[in-house]
């Protein structure tokens, strides 16, 4: 039994305190790889003590003192006897003396100074999402040292090999070591431009766990979740940022819809058939909330900020047919003029079809078709399907719905194209 909630308690910790962990061990050793090595040494050790021992009165103090000791047992061993090292013997009171393993009492005095927590969690924030490292590589390591999810989940979340994980981490660190990217938080100069870096990593954590690229899953809720928490945690890191408060207005509006977009047996349900009184009240209210932050903060708003307003009018709205489509038409050409792409196209084209029908957004579908656009995914002839279905073209939106069929990943979303071509007779 001790056992038991001893592994829960590391777990609880490390899932709340792992970024606070990290940043304070990058910034006393001036290395993030390294901190991010001593984390996991660290976290290692608690899971054979505390069942053992039992949790420590402070647990993240625990940790630190660990991961700080570790870092002194690996300047010892480098021979590196520099300031880096007296500097934190001095301050952990050893004197120079030999250092094992900490005991739980050891790290009861252990202050955690909540401003330089604020600056360590931001500068892990915006080290991890570098723009340096690839994409794949920004995702696995913030989610890795800035989430404190382990290889295995980030590799369930994304259907890859744990291995091909772990690979993209260490190539991520040591990319950044090459790059000599400081432990700092940017500049207020700098931040602005590398701030579209962090937002995009949340923002596609987000979107893969809102609707699931592949798999048995429409919704990944851990993975969507994780994106939320984060979010939240950068807006109280930059309460000033106005793209900040969109992209967590976004998150929070887009999640109030997920208790309603399945079946108890995981069938999706699309927009029009969801019981919204299934949707969640408080996360409409935070995400109402944060978008008129950012409008407050901004002199209009930035794509994220664009997107959570489209959220907000179905999110009011008491029904599709009662769904403000001039409004969200408009905010979508906003949209695409502020951060052009096929997909704003695309769900522009949709709501084209609401506001003033199918025959008026079919053009613009055209348009991508012909532009070669979005040739891998299903999206574009799922929709226009649907458009074709809605104007009596039934053979042209058979041949569209099931080329939308073999291209779409995803299990659940599979089943409700192939009940569209169903309907079709």
């Amino acid at each position: 039994m001790a056992d038991h909630t001893g592994r829960e308690a590391v777990a609880a910790v490390w899932r709340i305190e792992s970024a606070r962990i990290v940043g304070a061990l990058a910034r006393y050793t001036g290395d993030f790889a390294l901190a991010e090595d001593l984390a996991q040494e660290a976290l290692a050790e608690a899971l054979v003590t505390w069942p053992r021992e039992g949790v420590p009165r402070n647990p993240a103090g625990w940790l630190l003192t660990v991961g700080k000791r570790r870092a002194i047992d690996a300047f010892r061993r480098r021979s590196a006897l520099d300031e880096r090292y007296a500097a934190l013997a001095h301050e952990l009171g050893e004197g120079g003396a030999a250092s094992g393993v900490a005991p739980a009492e050891s790290a009861e005095d252990v202050l955690w100074d909540p401003d330089q927590i604020d600056d360590d969690v931001l500068a892990l924030m915006f080290v991890s999402c570098h723009p340096v490292l690839a994409r794949e590589a920004r995702i696995a390591l913030t989610l890795r040292v800035v989430g404190g999810l382990t290889s295995d989940e980030i590799a369930k979340a994304f259907l890859v090999p744990t291995a091909t994980v772990q690979a993209r981490i260490t190539r991520a660190k040591k990319t950044l070591a090459a790059a000599r990217v400081p432990f700092a938080a940017p500049s207020a100069e700098e931040r602005s431009a590398r701030l579209g870096s962090v937002l995009s990593v949340l923002y596609v954590i987000f979107t893969e766990g809102s609707t699931a690229s592949s798999g048995d899953d429409l919704i990944r809720l851990d993975l969507a979740s994780e994106a939320q928490r984060l979010a939240r945690v950068l807006v109280r890191l930059l309460p000033n940022e106005p793209e900040a408060h969109g992209l967590l207005a976004l998150l929070e509006l887009t999640a109030a819809r997920f208790p309603a977009r399945t079946a108890p047996d995981g069938t999706p349900v699309l927009l029009e058939q969801q019981d919204r009184r299934r949707w969640d009240r408080a996360a409409i209210r935070r995400g109402r909330a944060a978008l008129a932050r950012a409008e407050q903060l901004g002199r209009g708003l930035g794509a994220y900020g664009l997107q959570a307003a489209i959220a907000e009018c179905h999110a009011v709205a008491a029904s599709v047919e009662e769904t403000n489509w001039e409004r969200i038409v408009l905010v979508y050409e906003a949209l695409g003029r502020l951060a052009p792409s096929p997909v704003v196209d695309l769900n522009r084209a949709v709501a084209v079809s609401m506001a003033h029908g199918p025959a008026a957004a079919l053009p613009i579908v055209d348009q991508l078709v012909a532009a070669g656009a979005l040739a891998n995914s299903h999206l574009l002839p799922s929709v226009r399907g649907e458009l074709l279905t809605r104007l009596g073209r039934t053979e042209e939106a058979r041949t569209e719905l099931e080329h939308a069929v073999k291209l779409c990943a995803n299990e659940r979303e599979r089943s409700v194209l192939t009940g569209k071509l169903a309907a079709l007779g």
